[in-house]
């Protein structure tokens, strides 16, 4: 597995904590080229410090997904440090959970700027190099879109958003660009503590402290979609604890 993965580059946007760090992480171990974007840049130096560190290779740029130039200069830190492009893992991300009714429009805004736009962003920047290279994208989805839950409803929408984009994209292609969406369940990470709402923060924490798996669970997805043979497509994957409902 290692063999299939070591020498790929591979940038991935959320990746300063959290899914992204792991993924980030995870990558390097098995010898990928990573290139980490994120809004946070001290924690995308210390990460980037850490790889080199333990022997591997990494970059990063501060990268914003609702801003298209950034996501063009993540790809092209990856070209220019490390003359390609393999992999682009769109990983960022953001839940504002809230009933419809509530209104809270700007939640809904920055769900559909970050969790869709962010992600065509970054299937924009990256396709062009990805084609010359027989690439592969991963976009992270999640597992609220599957099952439609009350106050995830703005949420669960921009996640089946991307699914419907993926399916469309994998039917147009010929197979040079590769796509997979790995669905999280629960897993424990401080993806909620920006929550507005209290009570749903609350509950969300609870679950993840009593069921929630690893980031690394979901790391290890990644690496098993990545390194399967160029004529082999791994479309979808759902990883979840194995007490959710």
């Amino acid at each position: 597995m290692q063999s299939e993965i070591k020498g790929k580059v591979v940038a991935i946007t959320g990746a300063s904590s959290g899914i992204g760090k792991a993924i980030a992480l995870t990558l390097a171990q098995h010898g990928a080229k990573v290139v980490l974007g994120a809004r946070r840049a001290t924690q995308l130096q210390e990460i980037t410090n850490q790889i080199i560190a333990d022997g591997g290779e990494a970059a990063f740029a501060e990268t914003d997904v609702t801003i298209k130039t950034d996501l063009t200069h993540l790809v092209n830190v990856a070209v220019e440090k490390f003359g390609r492009l393999d992999v682009m893992i769109n990983n960022a991300g953001v839940a504002q959970l809230s009933r419809i009714d509530e209104l809270d429009i700007d939640g809904w805004d920055q769900m559909i700027d970050i969790n869709l736009k962010g992600v065509l962003y970054g299937m924009a920047a990256a396709l062009p190099v990805l084609k010359e290279n027989r690439g592969h994208i991963v976009n992270i989805i999640s597992t609220a879109g599957l099952k439609i839950t009350p106050t995830m409803g703005v949420y669960a929408g921009t996640k089946n958003a991307v699914r419907t984009i993926a399916e469309a994209f994998r039917q147009e292609s010929d197979g040079t660009v590769r796509i997979t969406g790995i669905s999280p369940g629960v897993v424990q990470t401080g993806f909620v503590n920006n929550l507005k709402n209290e009570q749903i923060k609350t509950t969300v924490q609870n679950n993840m402290a009593e069921f929630g798996i690893s980031p690394n669970a979901i790391a290890n997805a990644v690496v098993y979609a990545i390194c399967q043979p160029a004529g082999v497509e791994v479309g979808d994957i759902v990883i979840r604890p194995a007490s959710q409902n």
